[in-house]
């Protein structure tokens, strides 16, 4: 018997840990940040991208104006779009969430967080804080994650189905 209870408290255990790893939010009043992620970056890269889901749950619109990092000179808010069959990225000064809309950032496209003068690589199972700063004057520590593309974004849309 004590060993069925030892077996059911490791596989308990093993659940929830999974359950942790495979995604992570952050809530800033109404906001949302569902699951900061990064992929990891060759060792000599000097940039490096962050996604993340921004989750506007109550009905003023808010935009995130802001971001830093220990890890980067610079932080900026970037989006990606196909111009004249060229993709072509390019800053912005704010990313405006709508009351009930959710902006889902994913590589490959569409808008992003750009680690400019990156001091380190960023290595696969590491992490590391950003702080995100909104239109309303709060600031929120989040903690991004580093993933493989496919890991990330999976962990992120999955996050989804599971709102606290």
């Amino acid at each position: 018997m004590r060993k069925l209870i030892a077996g059911v408290v490791v596989v308990l255990t093993g659940l929830m840990t999974s359950v942790q790893v495979s995604a992570h939010d952050f809530h800033t009043g109404d906001l949302r940040v569902v699951h900061p992620f990064s992929m990891p970056t060759p060792p000599a890269a000097r940039v490096g991208g962050v996604f993340l889901d921004l989750d506007n749950q109550g009905d003023k619109s808010i935009a995130l104006v802001d971001a830093r990092s220990t890890l980067s000179d610079v932080v900026e808010i970037h989006n990606m779009e196909m111009k004249d069959g060229t993709m072509r990225m390019f800053r912005i000064e704010e990313l405006r969430v709508e009351p009930g809309d959710v902006i889902k950032m994913r590589p490959g496209g569409g808008y992003h967080l750009m680690l400019i003068g990156l001091k380190q690589p960023l290595v696969e199972g590491e992490h590391f804080p950003l702080w995100l700063t909104f239109s309303d004057g709060s600031e929120l520590e989040v903690e991004v994650w580093v993933q493989s593309m496919s890991e990330g974004a999976a962990a992120a849309d999955g996050h989804h189905h599971h709102q606290h």
